[in-house]
């Protein structure tokens, strides 16, 4: 299974913005963007005017590091977005969404989408009172998404479930009493915050 190793807060410094990839440390006097706020390298305080292919580009940069998918995987939920029926790039979002990676950090189960992903295959939650260990599974409307019974007397998985105070998006409906948390719809394009141009990433695919 491939993955990004290297450092992360790198990744926030060269796209200029915090990407949330480490959890608690990105709010901090020590995230990387706060104490460093320029691109990586020995050219990253240079000023560069960027191209229209750059602004291009960069967003679906953005939106890869955003979620922890790599190029191959990216451009597949590309191609099924484009086969879906309704706006390209609104269904492409849908489909990062609906990762079970991201259910699980929007439902405030782990501190980043990095630490969600490393608990999913590590096996500790169900979809359907099944175990999933697969991160990139997509989650459907109905699907109920749980923390195994096995998993919850974990040290880790108490300290991130004890206070669950994140907010929880409208097409997510959260038992807390339960830890458990049911699809109840496709996600909208307001319910995603991230400052993603999906218009930008479609017009990279397009050319």
């Amino acid at each position: 299974m491939a993955r990004y190793t290297g450092a992360v807060c790198r990744l926030c410094r060269r796209e200029g913005q915090k990407l949330f990839l480490k959890g608690d440390r990105c709010y901090g006097e020590k995230c990387g963007v706060t104490r460093r706020a320029y691109a990586p390298g020995q050219h990253g305080q240079g000023r560069k005017k960027q191209s229209e292919y750059g602004l291009q580009l960069r967003a679906k940069q953005h939106a890869r590091r955003y979620y922890g998918v790599l190029e191959g995987q990216f451009k597949k939920y590309f191609e099924m977005a484009e086969r879906k029926q309704g706006v390209t790039g609104e269904n492409l979002l849908r489909i990062l969404e609906s990762r079970l990676d991201n259910v699980v950090y929007r439902l405030g189960f782990a501190s980043s989408r990095a630490e969600a992903r490393q608990l999913v295959v590590h096996g500790h939650f169900t979809v359907g009172g099944r175990k999933v260990d697969i991160p990139s599974y997509l989650t459907r409307v109905g699907e109920v998404i749980g923390i195994r019974d096995k998993s919850r007397n974990s040290v880790k998985i108490k300290g991130l479930t004890e206070n669950l105070t994140r907010p929880v998006p409208a097409w997510l409906d959260l038992d807390k009493q339960n830890l458990q948390a049911t699809v109840t719809a496709v996600p909208n394009r307001e319910d995603i915050e991230l400052p993603i141009e999906e218009t930008l990433i479609v017009e990279l695919y397009s050319k």
